[in-house]
């Protein structure tokens, strides 16, 4: 997303924010906020104008608007004309603060809005920022069934006709919970980190073939469903093919690169008499082992190598 306007700003965040306008309602969808940042703009206040960050969300706290009452009329109208002539996008007001002099007078004279918020400054920065950098976050829609097993989000992906519905509804049933079905909105949310989500027009609706749609929170509560989740695993469910080598130790750790960001990726076949969703089941809980430093098949390696040692040992000196 390159990016969004201030009207989507504000409808998004109204009651998060607790927002409310102040000035340049009439501006909110010309205004475009194009980078995740936010700026205070103390050293502007001060004059220093050489690396003014325009472009970003203004923010104006206590410290700002005390300064701006101590500069006097004269001084604080020429700063906030200089800094409101920058074509900035849009300022935000915490604490519900008034803002003294003609500070409204001049957002209006240059086109741009005004938002109040009664968060305190740092909250106000700290939440814009997050809902900003996920919305400028890269993102990618991906066909799977998006599941949360005992804490780790597991992507179900396979080619249609695999059972990736049908294994999540055992899952819901068995007290996990669904993320999303079908189409899954996949966001970086940070270095290495993936979050899952499902379109909010489709909801927590699953398509089990003979039966049709299901709406899962209406028929098992909303205990099992969550609206996002951090992928930690990728399960590839693909037909038994006789004779392929599937792995059987888990030695070696195999990823999913989506997003520039590695997911640990397993691969279950599927055949008549397998039941996947408890060996779903055990491969997340593995994975939070691996999570935490513990790999149970390469803990058993050990051991067994540390076995055949001592036992060479013991039939070298019995010779």
């Amino acid at each position: 997303m390159n990016y969004i306007t201030v009207k989507e700003f504000y409808d998004d965040n109204k009651s998060k924010f607790h927002l409310r306008i102040a000035a340049g309602e009439e501006f909110f969808s010309k205004k475009k906020i194009t980078v995740a940042d936010i700026n205070r703009p103390g050293l502007a206040l001060a004059g220093f104008f050489d690396y003014f960050p325009y472009d970003r969300l203004q923010v104006f706290g206590k410290t700002e608007l005390t300064f701006l009452k101590k500069m006097g009329r004269a001084k604080a109208g020429a700063v906030l004309e200089r800094i409101f002539s920058e074509n900035i996008c849009c300022i935000l007001i915490s604490r519900n603060l008034k803002p003294p002099f003609n500070f409204l007078t001049l957002a209006k004279k240059y086109g741009i809005p005004v938002l109040m918020t009664s968060l305190f400054t740092t909250k106000a920065v700290s939440s814009a920022m997050i809902y900003l950098e996920k919305k400028f976050a890269p993102k990618i829609t991906m066909h799977g069934t998006f599941v949360d097993v005992y804490g780790i989000g597991v992507l179900i992906v396979g080619k249609s006709g695999t059972g990736k519905s049908e294994i999540s509804l055992e899952l819901i049933k068995r007290g996990h919970r669904l993320v999303a079905d079908d189409l899954i909105e996949i966001t970086r949310i940070a270095d290495g980190e993936l979050e899952g989500s499902g379109p909010a027009v489709i909801g927590h609706h699953m398509e089990i073939r003979g039966v049709g749609i299901i709406d899962v929170r209406n028929l098992f509560g909303v205990g099992a469903v969550k609206d996002n989740q951090k992928i930690e695993l990728v399960i590839h469910l693909e037909e038994w093919e006789k004779g392929k080598d599937y792995e059987r130790l888990g030695l070696e750790d195999t990823y999913d690169e989506i997003l520039g960001a590695k997911i640990p990726r397993i691969i279950l076949p599927v055949r008549p008499g397998r039941n996947l969703s408890v060996i779903i089941e055990v491969a997340a809980m593995t994975q939070r082992l691996k999570a935490r430093g513990y790999n149970p098949a390469r803990e058993l390696n050990k051991t067994i190598m540390k076995w055949m040692k001592r036992e060479k040992g013991e039939n070298i000196q019995n010779q």
